[in-house]
């Protein structure tokens, strides 16, 4: 039963979010078109970006909690994660932005924009010799720049408080894909590769990383919902 491990907590991921997408004051199933296109075209770069960094060794798998299907070496569970996840974070947004307001003030968002801009670049920079933590912030500044100063997103506070929200799921589903009540790591880190701060068995580094994608998926999701609707 451990081979399932890891397909089965992409299961519980999203077996409710999905349940209640059918649900006659969410109707989320009629945006599935847009959500799987989205999710499509952010998982090509993520799983490229992914098998590169298995390849290189900053990260690996533990067959113990695996089927043992693979896709450009990555198992078929990792690949399942980048639509289990951002499904149901999208779906969160979905409902949340549906039925609170929850738009900040254009000044609040722009400083907050900037300053995180600013932080994870000086972060990059500090720890410049870790690839995972150079070029997870570099490119997550980067992310955050082109959304909010060239394509003008107006959404990246509000995304950023409903991330929030997802953290304790988030923390429950990492924690124990890097080990948390196991007694081995399913994802297992170099630790030359990555700053070393840790939230549990958590590097810090996958909740930006997991942070830009959700960015993302919301941003294309929109993008191809509106196309639904013209």
């Amino acid at each position: 039963m451990l081979n399932y491990t890891y397909l089965l907590i992409n299961f519980c991921t999203v077996f409710i979010c999905f349940i209640f997408s059918f649900h006659p004051k969410i109707k989320f199933n009629r945006h599935f078109g847009a959500f799987f296109s989205a999710s499509f075209l952010v998982a090509i770069v993520f799983i490229a970006w992914d098998a590169w960094f298995t390849k290189i060794g900053v990260w690996w798998f533990n067959d113990r909690y695996l089927l043992g299907i693979r896709f450009l070496k990555l198992p078929v569970e990792e690949i399942m994660f980048f639509f289990c996840i951002p499904f149901s974070c999208v779906f969160t947004y979905f409902c949340l932005d549906q039925f609170f307001k929850l738009d900040w003030k254009r000044l609040p968002e722009k400083i907050f924009v900037i300053i995180s801009i600013l932080l994870a670049l000086a972060i990059a920079f500090l720890f410049r010799d870790r690839i995972y933590t150079f070029i997870t912030f570099t490119s997550t500044a980067l992310s955050m720049f082109v959304l909010y100063f060239i394509l003008g997103v107006r959404w990246i506070g509000k995304a950023s408080f409903i991330y929030l929200v997802l953290m304790p799921g988030f923390l429950g589903v990492n924690g124990i894909l890097t080990g948390t009540g196991l007694e081995s790591p399913i994802v297992n880190y170099n630790p030359e590769s990555f700053m070393g701060f840790r939230m549990w068995t958590i590097p810090l580094e996958d909740t930006v990383y997991g942070y830009e994608m959700i960015l993302w998926n919301i941003f294309l999701f929109q993008k191809f919902k509106k196309n639904e609707q013209n």
